[in-house]
This record gives structure tokens, C-alpha cells and sequence, in this order.
């Protein structure tokens, strides 16, 4: 640990010392390193650019640009890769069980990365959800100087004067499956909802992060909502390298940035926005790494005191790139920051502070543009993601509760042990209004991996049962999902939490008003029902999903890999 809290330039130090250090040298000398490299400092450079993803595809000119910056600005430039999966793509797959595994994985290759090579610093480029989240994970648990660079955001795809987004397409199955939209228009919007490269184009989970991350503090500002096919993101990406070099000279780590002021300050910010119920469970993990003390109960807190005053996608009107042209995350910086629900002293990677990075940004939205509602008329007077608790789910559970007229119901159950067996049973027509499904055994350890349920979800809302049926899951939501709906259920079935009790026909109850979700079943009978209950056999014994299941934290404390692990020797 005392390395960890050195000065800077701690690598290349670590090679230049004595006779010992040789072999050490000659490897680079063999990459084209001259001798008076070793007193520069080593930069990484975590690349997530991949031909996998849109979201990723587009993010080679990024690495370029900063590789150029690093260079010309006195610093030894070190590129690796890591790895992304595609959530739009996985989606209602098997192979969806492997997203949230990649944030693990993604942290662990940027921390052995890092740590392995002694590298003084690292910008880390992602676009795909999981590569933000993972990138920010490792950067604390490392604790060099770091910057992130979104990937950039996807532009509005279009079809017969429509203006489609992923989401699009997922709910076009559902209106295909009831009679509501013909094949023609159906492959016409899956043809047409993604025309570039970048992430998905709403307040999604991918700019939902990224938004996050300019307000933590770890991203340049304006540069969570710029398009990546945009040149001003090239440009952006090279000045964070700049940036990042200064940050080395002047050891500026993110255990400075990321503390729990500025947390809450990022968490405002998702609320602000409407961000995705995935940043839950992400900033969970972040503050986890970061060793900050935040609960799930923290996000409560925040909700309640921060309006809603964007109007984005999915239940709202706008995307990425209109809010960035209405003034981006600074501007709705600035008006919490007045309101005072910011704190204007914490620290950026730019070594400003919020309040002087915010200086010259207008206290209020431009009265040109809409995606932007001034503070005194928002979209809604508190946050959106809710913290429901009750007998189904005691460690607290995830509700987004924009865009429903009432945010209520009580309804049989119709249970599910899969994601795949209640998608058959939606297209088979088998839910109707007033239903509460259930879909379990899909959680951190359970699925694994915490599928999410946009097929589903997007699947009921092109039914038209959007405001009318609730969902309840172990597993997660997509940012692009909205409805009646509720993720996260902690304890999960597999480990014998509520949500394994539950028996078709159960009376559920959802209920964010009174922040409440409940089986209504006599305490006698859940008891009953326990003591009957046997654990199901692990669907996995090998592999890395196998490790997941069995090294995965409880939701409720961010479904991370190091938070169970028994460090006494045996």
C-alpha cells in the first residue's frame, strides 16, 4: 500500500532503478522507447474499441486521439483492450447473463492492467453500459490518476417521419404480436433505429453513467452527451488526455474526486435526468471499490429531495444529443447547484471544483428548447427510482416510476422462473391487465447474472399494458425499459429470499407512494412455504459464470465479486 500512496511516475521510477532494471528496459526498447522515455510518464490508455457493438465500434479514433495527446504532451502512451458485451444484443438471450459479469471483468483486466504494469495513469474509453461502470471500478480500486471518455452517444434513427432508438425496435415485437403494426413496418424500425455508431440514443443505462460520471466529477464537462460520430468528441477525448497529464503531475487519484459528496452529487444528477435503474446498482459497486460508505437507502434519500427536470426517453420525449444541445449536463448542473442540491466544493479531475467548472453555465435553461424544464416547473417533484421494501423484498428493491399516471397495483401473481418462460407466455397472449408478473431466479447468483427484462417489458408496453401490469424481478431492467415495473429483489429466490415463496395467483401488491412491495399472504403460510422451499441445484459449475454465482454480493450491496470473499488463511 505505501507504493499505492507514492508520487507519481511510480512505473517508469520502478524501471529506471539500477542495474537490476535492465531487462525491464530492453522490452520497451524493442517497442521503439528511447532512454529519456523512462522519465515520462506511463499513461494507459484501456480501450474498449470493438466491432462487437455500435456502442463500441466507433471508439478506435478516441484511442487515436488520445494516444496523439499523451504523446505530445511529454507522456508514453500504453494501449490494451478490454472487453465488452453488447446488452441490446444479448438481450433475451443466454447470453445476456454475461453483461453484468463484464463490469467485473472489465474492472479486474483495467486493474490488472494498471497495477501489473505500474502504469502512473490511465484514461479509460468505453461506450457499451458495463464498460463505464467497470472502468470507474477500477480506477478507484487502482487509485492513480484517471479520466474517463465516454464513447459517445448514437444519433435518432428515422422510418416513414418516426424518430426510432433501440427501443424502438423491442417494442415494435410487442405491437407486431398484437395485430398493432404490420411485418413491413416491423423490419422497416429494425432496420432503421440505429444508423451510426454509438450508445444507445435515450437516458439509458449507458448515458445514464456517463452523465453520472461528468457530475462525479471523472469525465471532462459536455462530454457525457456529445454524439461519437461527432468531431467535437475526437476533440474532447484528446483534451482529457492533456487533462489526465496534468492530473499525473500533480497526483490528483480519484479517491480524491470520489467521495460521498460527490456521489450524491452524481446521484442527483441521475434523478435530475431520469436515469436508468441500473446506476443503482452501479454506483453500489463504485462507492464499494471506492470504499465510500453508501447504502441503497441513500438513493431514497436523494430521490426525495431532487425533482425530475429533464424530459428524456424512455418515458419521456427527448435524447442524448437534443439535451446536449439544450446545454448538456452542465447546464442541469447549475440549476441544482443554485437550487442547492449540489455540492459546488467537491473536487474534478480538471482540479476546478463543481461550482468553478460551473462558473460561467446560465442559472437557468434556455427558454428555446424543452428537453430542459426550469426547476420551478419540473417533470416531476422528486426522483424517479424508488427504494421499495417490504416482506417481498426486506433488503430494498428498484421501482422507476416516471411516465405512469398511478404508480400503484394489486394483482394475482403470474410466476415465472425464467426470463424465457414469460416471454413465451407474452407472445402466447397468456397476461392481461391488472396481472403482477413475477420473474425469478434470474438474479446475481441465481441467473446468473441478472439478466435484464427490456423483452419482456418492451414486449408488454407494445401490448398496451404498460400503465396496467406489474413486473417484479431478481433480475434487472434495461435503461430503456418503463412500466410497472420493479427490479433488484433482494434476497433473490436462489438464496431463499420471498420471491421464491410466491405461487400463481398470490395476491402482490406494488406500491411507491407508500414505497412498499408485498406479498399478500399470511406470515404463517410464507413460513410454511420456506420450510418446504429447497435451493435448486447451480446451472453453471464451470467457467466464469460459475465464478460469478458464487463470488456475486447480495443486489442490495451492488452484486459485486470482492465484497464476500474470505481473506483469512485457512
Amino acid at each position: 500500500m505505501s507504493e499505492e500512496k507514492s508520487p507519481v511516475n511510480r512505473r517508469s521510477r520502478n524501471i529506471t532503478e539500477g542495474v537490476a532494471r535492465a531487462p525491464n528496459r530492453s522490452m520497451y526498447y524493442a517497442m521503439g522507447y528511447q532512454e529519456a522515455d523512462f522519465k515520462k510518464p506511463m499513461i494507459g490508455v484501456a480501450n474498449g474499441h470493438s466491432t462487437i457493438t455500435p456502442c463500441n465500434s466507433g471508439l478506435q479514433k478516441l484511442a487515436d486521439a488520445a494516444v496523439e495527446a499523451l504523446e505530445n504532451g511529454g507522456a508514453n502512451s500504453q494501449i490494451f483492450g478490454t472487453p465488452t458485451i453488447s446488452d441490446g444484443m444479448g438481450m433475451g438471450t443466454e447470453g445476456m447473463k454475461y453483461s453484468l459479469i463484464s463490469r467485473e471483468v472489465i474492472a479486474d483486466s483495467i486493474e490488472t492492467c494498471v497495477n501489473g504494469l505500474w502504469q502512473d495513469g490511465v484514461i479509460v474509453i468505453g461506450g457499451c453500459d458495463k464498460n463505464m461502470p467497470g472502468g470507474m471500478m477500477a480506477m478507484a480500486r487502482t487509485n492513480v490518476p484517471s479520466i474517463y471518455v465516454y464513447g459517445g452517444t448514437i444519433k435518432a434513427g428515422h422510418y416513414k417521419g418516426r424518430e426510432l432508438n433501440i427501443v424502438s425496435a423491442f417494442e415494435a415485437v410487442g405491437e407486431f404480436t398484437s395485430g398493432r403494426m404490420s411485418e413491413e413496418d416491423l423490419k422497416g424500425v429494425e432496420q432503421n433505429a440505429c444508423p451510426s455508431s454509438g450508445s444507445c440514443g435515450g437516458m439509458y443505462t449507458a448515458n445514464t453513467m456517463s452523465s453520472a460520471f461528468e457530475a462525479l466529477g471523472m469525465s471532462l464537462p459536455y462530454s457525457s452527451t456529445m454524439s461519437n460520430v461527432d468531431q467535437e468528441k475526437v476533440d474532447s477525448t484528446a483534451e482529457s488526455a492533456r487533462v489526465l497529464i496534468e492530473a499525473v503531475k500533480n497526483n490528483l487519484r480519484p479517491r480524491d474526486i470520489i467521495t460521498k459528496k460527490s456521489i450524491e452529487n452524481a446521484v442527483s444528477v441521475i434523478m435530475a435526468v431520469g436515469g436508468s435503474t441500473n446506476a443503482v446498482l452501479h454506483f453500489l459497486a463504485i462507492a464499494s471499490a471506492a470504499e465510500v460508505e453508501w447504502t441503497i437507502d441513500d438513493f431514497e434519500r436523494i430521490r426525495r429531495k431532487v425533482p425530475v427536470l429533464v424530459d428524456m426517453k424512455p418515458s419521456g420525449k427527448y435524447l442524448a444529443t437534443d439535451l446536449h444541445l439544450a446545454g448538456g449536463i452542465p447546464q442541469v448542473m447549475k440549476m441544482l447547484l443554485v437550487a442547492g442540491l449540489l455540492h459546488g466544493d467537491c473536487l474534478t479531475i480538471t482540479g476546478k471544483t463543481i461550482a468553478e467548472v460551473l462558473e460561467d453555465v446560465p442559472a437557468t435553461p434556455r427558454a428555446d428548447q424543452f428537453v430542459i424544464r426550469p426547476i420551478e416547473n419540473p417533470m416531476y417533484e422528486q426522483g424517479h427510482l424508488a427504494i421499495l421494501k417490504g416482506n417481498i423484498s426486506p433488503e430494498g428493491c428498484v421501482a422507476k416510476i416516471t411516465g405512469l399516471k398511478n404508480p400503484s397495483i394489486t394483482g394475482p401473481a403470474k410466476v415465472f422462473n425464467s426470463e424465457d418462460d414469460c416471454m413465451a407466455a407474452i407472445m402466447a397472449n397468456k397476461i392481461t391487465h391488472g396481472d403482477v408478473v413475477v420473474i425469478r431466479y434470474e438474479g446475481p447468483k441465481g441467473g446468473p447474472g441478472m439478466r435484464e427484462m427490456l423483452a419482456p417489458t418492451s414486449a408488454l408496453v407494445g401490448q398496451g399494458f404498460g400503465e396496467t401490469v406489474g413486473l417484479i424481478t431478481d433480475g434487472r431492467f434495461s435503461g430503456g425499459t418503463w412500466g410497472m415495473v420493479v427490479g433488484h429483489v433482494s434476497p433473490e429466490a436462489f438464496v431463499g429470499g420471498t420471491i421464491a415463496l410466491i405461487e400463481e395467483g398470490d395476491s402482490i401488491t406494488i406500491d411507491a407512494h407508500q414505497q412498499l412491495i408485498q406479498l399478500n399472504v399470511a406470515e404463517e403460510e410464507i413460513a410454511r412455504r420456506r420450510a418446504n422451499w429447497k435451493k435448486p441445484a447451480p446451472k453453471y459449475t464451470r467457467g466464469v459464470l460459475a465464478k460469478y454465482a458464487k463470488l456475486a454480493s447480495t443486489a442490495s450491496k451492488g452484486a459485486v465479486t470482492d465484497l464476500n470473499l474470505n481473506l483469512e488463511n485457512d
